[in-house]
């Protein structure tokens, strides 16, 4: 064809288009479908029959229709496939297996601990590659999943992924001490699945993003910038395209010239002042009190509960802790400051904040944070930005990871990679090839 898209691509958009308006609007009917999908009444019977007859698509009932026959309903299949959603975190890997309708079927979680002084050592490589494939093994077993029948799997990683013919992604994670690990190549070679199922890694803060814009506060948005506070800072942008998100580094941001030091050996960034370890950090520089021999969820609990006591049954309660409400207010204007600069470079229509730091924090002192935002902001973006918490709850990347294999199967229209049908091509391509080898 001219424009370049052979008859093979344009039966692939047609099944790309029937499949997602099924997932994300259905049950529809196939008349529902036209419209929907902009496909003629013909183009909409053909790819339904041949989704239903590959297992993709299912009736799901009837609705009348006026002065007609009733109109059977379709809908995705939550059995047509699988997919595994890692989230390697600060404290632990988690590993959760989903069906298509993204029903949790199994989860397994194992913890990153360190005896020693250096934080760094929980992030062993080696560890972290046995806790995914007894994790991943445990999880299929748990369900009774066979492995062929996975989409892929998901990993939502720390840091920077970039991807390389020889390894496929390469990590950098500069934070947890990962200097470009072949982290593909690395479960290729323990050989947990079969080679025919894909692996899909990448940045934590951008799966986050991605399942907020697909099912979460992000849905019906144009551009929406999904934050990620862990013992860390991340984020992403998010179009509403159905292609993919785009990490940034926002933690790593200067926030203040020769200031702190941050994790990633840098001063002033932005994680220096507002990522849960560096929060905790601080209010013990302060002459705070953190509580000892506990992880850092538990901890910034006790910080917020100290500067925001509960009051009790009359309505009174303890003064609030002066040192841990101080720390608290000055993070909020520094995360301010890094909201706007998100404000000011993309503009976004939403500003949504996740992790189980982010939700904790969030419920506290979201509207301060939101203030100083548009105080340092430009005023014609900061008036039509919404700041808002997401809406998935803390375990949310791990639902994001999942739906990297998932939107990548939408991609090819339901059809595994290795059963892409190939077309021959024309005559006169076989004819003059032949003539060149002569």
């Amino acid at each position: 064809m001219r424009s370049g898209r052979t008859v093979r691509d344009l039966r692939r958009e047609n099944r790309t288009a029937v499949l997602q308006r099924l997932y994300f609007d259905g049950p529809l009917s196939r008349f529902a479908l036209g419209p929907a999908t902009g496909l003629s009444s013909g183009s909409v019977s053909n790819v339904v029959s041949e989704l239903v007859a590959e297992g993709l698509v299912e009736e799901a009932g009837s609705v009348d229709s006026a002065g007609g026959r009733p109109r059977t309903l379709l809908r995705v299949s939550a059995s047509s496939g699988y997919m595994i959603g890692v989230d390697i975190g600060e404290t632990r890997v988690r590993v959760e297996l989903f069906d298509v309708a993204l029903t949790e079927l199994a989860r397994v979680e194992k913890p990153l601990e360190t005896d020693g002084p250096n934080r760094l050592d929980r992030y062993d490589v080696g560890v972290v590659v046995t806790h995914l494939r007894e994790g991943i093994r445990e999880v299929l077993e748990e369900a009774g999943i066979a492995a062929e029948r996975l989409l892929g799997v998901g990993i939502g990683v720390p840091g920077i992924v970039a991807g390389t013919p020889e390894d496929g992604a390469v990590v950098h994670g500069q934070t947890i001490g990962w200097d470009a690990v072949p982290l593909e190549r690395l479960l290729r070679e323990s050989r947990i699945l079969p080679e025919t199922v894909p692996y899909y890694i990448d940045n934590g803060a951008r799966t986050l993003g991605q399942a907020e814009m697909w099912f979460g506060a992000g849905r019906g948005a144009q551009s929406v910038a999904v934050v990620l506070f862990g013992s860390g800072v991340g984020a992403c942008v998010v179009g509403d395209d159905m292609g993919p998100a785009r990490a940034v580094e926002w933690g790593h941001l200067t926030v203040r010239v020769r200031g702190r030091r941050c994790r990633c050996g840098a001063r002033g960034c932005l994680e220096a002042y507002a990522g849960a370890e560096a929060l905790l950090q601080r209010w013990a520089e302060a002459g705070g009190r953190p509580p000892e021999g506990v992880d850092e969820e538990t901890a910034l609990t006790a910080m917020l509960a100290a500067a925001y006591p509960a009051p009790d049954a009359t309505g009174e309660g303890p003064e609030p802790d002066a040192t841990a409400l101080a720390v608290l207010e000055e993070t909020a204007e520094y995360l301010g400051a890094g909201f706007s600069d998100l404000i000011n470079l993309f503009q976004p229509e939403r500003i949504l904040v996740g992790g189980w730091a982010g939700l904790q924090l969030g419920r506290r002192f979201l509207d301060s944070v939101t203030a100083h935002a548009t105080s340092y902001a430009l005023a014609y973006p900061a008036a039509r930005v919404r700041i808002d918490l997401g809406t998935l709850g803390p375990d949310a990347v791990t639902v994001g990871a999942a739906l990297l294999p998932l939107a990548d199967f939408f991609a090819r229209g339901g059809r595994p990679e290795a059963t892409e049908p190939v077309e021959p091509g024309p005559a006169w391509r076989t004819a003059l090839r032949e003539r060149s080898v002569q």
